[in-house]
């Protein structure tokens, strides 16, 4: 074991997985991967990760009624305390609130960090088409500027039709993320709400490649510069769940800087073989020791710090 925090670790609470059945509802087009206690553990001794930060992926709990959304969001951060505190150390969890439901999300944000000791939350990148900077959830994200909260984020499906042959997962996931962070940007989100700290799945989508026409072009309709729309999206943490390939890490490393890049894996959805390909390109990555530990340990740590003592 390599002690690996990992931030991008995926849960399926059994009567979660069996709400989404009913409805015939999936992530992005995956089909539900087998998740369990024990198949975690084992997950986690084989990649080398001694703490996963565990989250529900898309499409969270909100599921078109705000009555139904509380409830289930209520049992899977309990679902997901009651593991934490049954292996100390191995797991913690980013808690689910009831978004596009404003004040089921705040209630719930109270409950999950005063009473379940959640280590952030985690919100998908848009709820029924409308993207993190969307005026609607100015409330909550002022709450969690308030708590200094981390903020874990995670694509979902793109509002509107899938394109024929090609699932959500493929290629729509990278796009929703870029375009939720360009929401938060454009809206001044990273500025008024200084405390929040926004960690992107996925290595940030495409923004790695593509920050410099991002920040281009959205000094048309602007009197920002160019510079002040790079800094703000260098400014949130990535992951590197499904990223750490020869073409992708050197640009995340690149734009965003090492003490900006946490190690993820994206288990289960990503699959045991998907997680053991990106950290073995991970792993065969030319990086000095200290960098590697930055990005496998202690970028998580100064983030998480309830995990210090257990990973010096």
């Amino acid at each position: 074991m390599s002690g690996r925090i990992d931030v991008h670790n995926h849960l399926i609470p059994p009567r979660y997985q069996a709400r989404l059945d009913e409805r015939g509802l999936t992530a992005g087009g995956l089909p539900a991967p087998a998740w369990s206690e024990d198949l975690a553990l084992a997950a986690m001794d084989a990649h080398g990760v001694e703490t996963a930060i565990v989250s529900v992926s898309t499409p969270g709990v909100h599921l078109g009624d705000d009555a139904e959304a509380r409830e289930l969001a209520r049992h899977v951060n309990e679902y997901a305390a009651e593991l934490a505190a049954r292996h100390p150390g191995r797991f913690g969890f980013f808690a689910t609130v009831t978004l596009p439901d404003v004040e089921g999300a705040l209630a719930e944000t109270a409950y999950a960090f005063d009473e379940l000791h959640a280590d952030g939350l985690i919100l998908l990148a848009n709820v029924d088409g409308r993207y993190l900077g969307d005026p609607e959830f100015e409330p909550l994200l002022a709450e969690l500027d308030r708590r200094h909260a981390v903020v874990f984020v995670h694509p979902s499906k793109l509002p509107g039709p899938a394109a024929d042959g090609i699932p959500p997962y493929i290629a729509d996931f990278l796009l929703d993320t870029t375009r939720t962070a360009v929401s938060l940007v454009r809206a001044d989100v990273i500025r008024r709400h200084p405390n929040i700290t926004f960690i992107l799945s996925h290595g940030g989508g495409f923004i790695p490649f593509a920050a410099h026409r991002l920040a281009m072009t959205m000094t048309f309709d602007s009197g920002r510069t160019v510079e002040d729309f790079l800094a703000d999206l260098a400014s949130f943490r990535v992951d590197t769940a499904q990223t750490s390939s020869p073409t992708s890490l050197p640009a995340a490393l690149e734009f965003f800087g090492a003490d900006k890049v946490i190690f993820g894996t994206d288990w289960p959805h990503a699959s045991n073989s998907g997680v053991a390909y990106f950290t073995q390109r991970f792993a065969e990555f030319d990086l000095d020791a200290t960098t590697r530990r930055t990005i496998e340990i202690d970028n998580a740590r100064a983030l998480l710090p309830r995990y210090t003592a257990l990973h010096a």
